[in-house]
């Protein structure tokens, strides 16, 4: 595994990097955001538990990781974790909550620019990003220049091919989008707002194969994801089908989130 490598990442000189601090605003409360969302927090620690089965890294980046939601869960894989965000409330916040883990470092850094030697992370996560990045062309291949060669990474997409959005083209005679889908409300689509999109998977991974990273395991997450199941619908059934569905159900790309396990190669 490679040690050392220039300090300036490769997405330099291709484009200005992203000034991704929309969580700065005071307005998004990432934390409490999370409020209510027992559901797809496990059903997220599911997904990454069936994809790792039981591997263990010494260094694990969580992309993007707001506060550290799953920071600490990500310790149960690796020696070393750290929480790369790009916003510094969120890090403030982070402070707060990952204060009995002192072990989880934290780094204001982007996607688009990461503070990492070549080849020198063995497990990266990107959960809950995609949706902000409407082209991650350059996300990705800073993902593939830190990951090493043994190394893993696992991106959650933000699925527009989800079973309620194909039955609705079905219905209108449509075919799925190839790319990216703003699905911002007309009043909040300014061009200084944060980009919200979701993404259809097959350009995702063609994507991922262009920056030298190959998709090896996918799982459809959060498939019962819906407010009125979870009032009626006792959590620990729900999380029982969730395990039980998330692998056969992503052939078909079935929930509103894909999680991809990928290497290089």
């Amino acid at each position: 595994m490679a040690k050392t490598a220039s300090k300036t990442p490769s997405s330099v000189g291709k484009r200005a990097p992203k000034k991704a601090d929309h969580y700065n605003d005071p307005e998004h409360n990432y934390l409490r955001y999370w409020d209510g969302r027992q559901y797809e927090h496990a059903a997220e620690e599911i997904a990454i538990r069936k994809l790792l089965r039981g591997r263990h890294f010494r260094h694990a980046v969580d992309i993007g990781g707001g506060y550290g939601r799953l920071c600490v869960f990500l310790k149960r894989f690796a020696d070393r974790v750290t929480l790369a965000e790009p916003s510094q409330k969120q890090l403030d916040i982070a402070k707060d909550f990952l204060k009995d883990h002192p072990e989880v470092d934290r780094k204001l850094m982007q996607a688009d620019q990461l503070d990492f030697a070549d080849g020198s992370i063995d497990l990266i996560t990107m959960i809950r990003v995609m949706h902000h990045l409407p082209d991650p062309t350059v996300e990705f291949s800073e993902i593939s220049r830190v990951l090493s060669d043994d190394g893993y990474a696992i991106i959650e997409v933000a699925n527009y091919l989800h079973i309620r959005n194909r039955l609705k083209h079905l219905l209108k005679g449509e075919r799925m989008p190839v790319k990216p889908v703003d699905i911002r409300s007309t009043n909040h689509k300014h061009d200084d707002d944060i980009a919200f999109v979701n993404h259809n998977p097959h350009t995702v991974i063609r994507q991922l194969e262009h920056a030298g990273l190959h998709v090896i395991s996918s799982l459809s997450v959060s498939n019962l994801r819906s407010v009125r199941l979870k009032k009626i619908v006792p959590r620990e059934i729900m999380l029982g089908a969730e395990k039980v569905v998330q692998r056969p159900l992503a052939l078909v790309y079935f929930g509103p989130s894909i999680f991809l396990l990928v290497r290089k190669g």
